[in-house]
């Protein structure tokens, strides 16, 4: 069966003309992950309709415009519940949608709380701390080196070559501008020395599975060896990406992603990124849900295809694991 699929999306280009900088938007889609995602759906044979950003969802729900399915990757603009104010207004006028719930997309985008649910699972991540003001750096017990990044925020935001953190005054000099620029708290971890990974997810519940998965090498070029806003946007000459041999370790970083996107109850897709500690464990950084879609620079795509998976039977998979999820007959 043919359906209607809306497509819900922030343009990158669509706020760079508001006047926002290009780190703000960094997690925004391009127009060419949204001409692929529309053509990839369109080749499937539905028909797909461009909605766009949550504030055109919300004038097309008010008109009673309604679709068989929207197929969300919005990011949202403002504040920690950024990533769930699509999906909370689609389930407020009843439409199904393809992706997390607005409590999944919340949790996740809080680093903090995605940390302590993980945590409390038994899986293992870094110790941390919540920095919302400078007066809270005293009770930041945590031996150096230490990590520092934004709380709510993706794509590298505010990452780069001083998020490592090796000493009290660069600590509170790092906070303070963190929350100065990002105004929101700034999460302070234990520093993880080790090889990086990101594992591809997809389905739901006890139908999902992890894909494959990517290891993440920063190139010398790139002058250090943190995953940064700079060198995620240069990625093509200044990462390296690469299936990650099947074996023990894969086994284990696939092990975790997998556990984490449980009981995080992620839906449909997602991605989970994982580094290994200084003996070499695996340890869960983050994960997630609103994963790039771009079709060979995006993450999720990139392990598809290193998996054997054309853009199109990915797209197709992600539409059929909602479609199950909801009771829909594509």
């Amino acid at each position: 069966m043919s359906l209607t699929i809306g497509l819900t999306y922030d343009l990158r280009q669509d706020y760079l003309d508001r006047g926002h900088t290009a780190e703000e938007v960094a997690e925004f889609d391009s127009a060419s992950t949204i001409d692929a995602l529309d053509a990839a759906i369109r080749s499937l044979g539905h028909r797909t309709v461009r909605i766009g950003h949550a504030w055109e969802l919300c004038r097309r729900l008010v008109a009673a415009e309604r679709w068989d399915l929207v197929f969300n990757i919005a990011e949202g603009l403002r504040g920690r519940n950024r990533e769930a104010q699509v999906p909370c207004l689609l389930e407020l006028y009843g439409v199904p949608y393809v992706g997390s719930d607005g409590l999944a997309c919340a949790v996740t985008l809080d680093k903090a709380v995605a940390k302590r649910l993980v945590a409390a699972a038994g899986l293992p991540t870094a110790r941390f701390h919540v920095v919302a003001a400078e007066t809270d750096l005293a009770a930041v017990a945590l031996p150096f080196p230490l990590f520092a990044k934004p709380l709510a925020e993706g794509t590298g935001k505010g990452i780069d070559a001083r998020s490592r953190i090796d000493s009290p005054a660069q600590l509170r000099e790092v906070c303070r501008s963190l929350l100065k620029q990002f105004a929101q708290p700034v999460l302070i971890e234990e520093y993880l020395p080790g090889r990086e990974f990101t594992s591809a997810v997809l389905g739901t519940g006890p139908a999902a599975r992890v894909l494959g998965t990517m290891e993440v090498e920063i190139l010398p070029q790139a002058g250090d060896a943190i995953y940064s806003y700079e060198n995620k946007e240069k990625c093509e000459t200044l990462v390296r990406y690469s299936a990650l041999a099947r074996g023990p370790l894969r086994d284990e970083v696939e092990s975790l992603a997998l556990a984490a996107y449980r009981t995080l109850e992620c839906r449909d897709m997602g991605r989970v990124d994982v580094r290994c500690d200084a003996a070499g464990r695996p340890v869960f950084i983050e994960l997630n849900p609103l994963p790039g879609i771009h079709p060979t620079h995006s993450d999720l795509p990139m392990i598809a295809t290193q998996e054997g998976l054309p853009y199109e039977k990915l797209i197709d998979t992600i539409i059929r694991s909602a479609c199950l999820r909801l009771g829909i007959v594509p």
